[in-house]
C-alpha cells in the first residue's frame, strides 16, 4: 500500500531529515529485534569460537556476554551427547553442504539443567566462496519435548486400554479427546477488521487424527495461518502433528515467506524421520496483510487441496496451487505459491481432504471438488462463521461416509455494515 509523505512537499523540502530519522529508527529496531528476538541467535568463527550471541539465548542459558564471546566454542554450550553429535554430524554437514536445519540438541544451562533446542545453521561465505562464519538460529523446544513425552505416555495408555474391558474404553475415549484438542489452538485470536472461524470433525473418537490448523499474529498487523494433514493416525501421527505445528510457527517468526516456511518444514521432517519410518504431510501456509479496506493473502501449498474463496458477488473460486509436492518426502521438494486479495464480503476457506473424499451414494462415489465448489457458491456471500456452520452440517450429513478427520479454517473480511464478532 502506497502512503503519502506528510513531511515533504512537492519540492521535496524536509525529506532528508525525515529519511535520516527513519533510517535511524530502522537501524535501532533491527538491533533490538536481534537482541530480544523470540529465538536465540549466535555467530561463530569456522573453528567454533562464538563471535556474537543475542540476549535471548544468553538469558536462556543463564550466561553473560563476557563469559561467552571469544571465550567459548559453540560445542561448549552443549551437553556431552550434543557435543558428540555436533562433532560427528553437524560440523561435517556444514562443511559439506553449508547448511543444516531442524536439528534437535540439548544445551547446558548455568543452573545445571538442560534446554532442549531446535537449531538451524548456515555458513556465510565471502565473495570468492571462502567460508567466513556460521550463523545459527536456536529455538526453545521445551514444550515440544514435553509434549512428545506426553504423547508417548498416551500411546502406552491406549495400548493397555485396548486390553481392558469395555468399561475402560470410555476412559480411553476421554483421554484421547483431551490429547486431540491439545493439538489444536484452544481459541482463534482476534484479527483486527476480520472474522475467523474453524471446525475440526473427528471421524473416530478412538483414534488421534493428524489434521491441524493454526492462526497467530506476526506483528505489524500481519497474521500467519496454516492448515494441513499428516499421513496416518494415532500417537505417531499426533507426534508428527506436534512437530509440524511447532516448526511452522517457529519458521514464520524467522521468515514469514510461505514458500520458505514450507521448505523449513520439509527439511525438519526429513531430518527427524529419516530411515525406514518416513513421515510426511500436506499443508497450506499463508500470510494476511491488511491493505486499507482489503486484505492481501500470500499463500503456498505442498500437496494440499486448493483453498476456496467465496466472493461477495456470489461466486466461489479455487486458488489453484498445482504442482506443490508432499512435504517430508523429497529433499528438493517444490511448492506452489499464489496471491489473492480479500475484499469486503469475501471469505477464504481452507480444508483437508476428508471433505472431498467423503463417500456419497450407493456406489461410494467421492464428494469431490465440483460438488464442493457448487455447495460453496450456494452459500456466497457468507461470513466465516456462516460458512463453517454450513460445512459442519454437511460433514454431519455424510454420516458413515466420512472416514477421515476433517479440519476447516475460514478467514473473511466483513461488509462495512456487518459487525465483526
Amino acid at each position: 500500500m502506497c502512503r503519502s509523505d506528510p513531511g515533504s512537499g512537492q519540492n521535496g523540502e524536509g525529506r532528508p531529515h525525515l529519511d535520516a530519522a527513519f533510517t535511524a529508527l530502522l537501524e535501532d529496531s533491527a538491533e533490538e529485534l536481534y537482541e530480544s528476538a523470540p529465538c536465540g541467535y549466535l555467530s561463530t568463527l569456522m573453528d567454533g569460537t562464538i563471535a556474537k550471541i543475542n540476549r535471548t539465548l544468553l538469558d536462556w542459558l543463564g550466561l553473560s556476554r563476557e563469559e561467552v564471546v571469544g571465550r567459548k566454542h559453540f560445542s561448549d554450550l552443549l551437553t556431552v551427547g550434543g557435543r558428540l553429535y555436533h562433532e560427528t554430524h553437524l560440523a561435517p554437514l556444514l562443511r559439506m553442504q553449508g547448511h543444516a536445519g531442524g536439528i534437535t540438541l540439548d544445551m547446558k544451562v548455568a543452573d545445571g539443567s538442560r534446554l532442549p533446542v531446535l537449531i538451524t545453521s548456515t555458513v556465510k561465505r565471502s565473495g570468492d566462496g571462502r567460508p567466513l562464519l556460521v550463523r545459527t538460529t536456536v529455538f526453545d523446544a521445551t514444550d515440544r519435548r514435553s509434549y512428545e513425552t506426553e504423547l508417548l505416555r498416551a500411546r502406552r495408555a491406549a495400548e493397555e486400554a485396548r486390553r481392558q474391558a469395555e468399561a475402560d474404553r470410555e476412559q480411553l475415549r476421554e483421554a484421547l479427546d483431551v490429547l486431540q484438542q491439545s493439538l489444536l489452538p484452544a481459541d482463534l485470536p482476534a484479527v483486527p477488521g476480520m472474522e475467523a472461524a474453524s471446525h475440526y470433525h473427528t471421524a473416530s473418537s478412538m483414534q488421534l487424527g493428524g489434521d491441524f490448523y493454526d492462526l497467530f499474529p506476526l506483528g505489524d498487523g500481519r497474521f500467519a495461518f496454516f492448515l494441513g494433514d499428516v499421513c496416518g493416525k494415532g500417537p505417531r501421527a499426533a507426534a508428527v502433528t506436534s512437530l509440524v505445528r511447532y516448526t511452522l510457527r517457529a519458521a514464520a517468526f524467522h521468515d514469514p515467506d510461505p514458500l520458505t516456511a514450507l521448505a523449513t518444514l520439509n527439511a525438519g521432517l526429513l531430518d527427524r524421520y529419516a530411515g525406514d519410518d518416513p513421515r510426511y504431510c500436506t499443508a497450506v501456509f499463508g500470510v494476511l496483510e491488511p491493505r486499507g479496506g482489503t486484505v492481501g493473502v500470500r499463500l503456498a501449498a505442498g500437496g494440499h487441496p486448493p483453498a476456496l474463496v467465496l466472493r461477495a458477488d456470489g461466486r466461489a473460486e479455487y486458488l489453484p496451487t498445482p504442482g506443490g509436492q508432499l512435504i517430508g518426502v523429497l529433499p528438493d521438494a517444490s511448492f506452489t505459491a499464489v496471491r489473492a486479495t480479500l475484499h469486503p464480503g469475501d471469505t477464504l476457506l481452507m480444508y483437508t481432504d476428508g471433505l472431498t473424499e467423503a463417500r456419497t451414494g450407493d456406489r461410494d462415489d467421492l464428494y469431490g471438488y465440483d460438488a464442493l465448489q457448487s455447495f460453496a457458491a450456494g452459500l456466497a456471500p457468507a461470513s466465516p462463521h456462516t460458512v463453517i456452520g454450513a460445512f459442519t452440517g454437511l460433514l454431519d450429513a455424510f454420516g458413515d461416509g466420512l472416514d477421515d478427520d476433517t479440519a476447516l479454517l475460514a478467514l473473511g473480511l466483513p461488509l462495512p455494515s456487518s459487525p465483526v464478532p
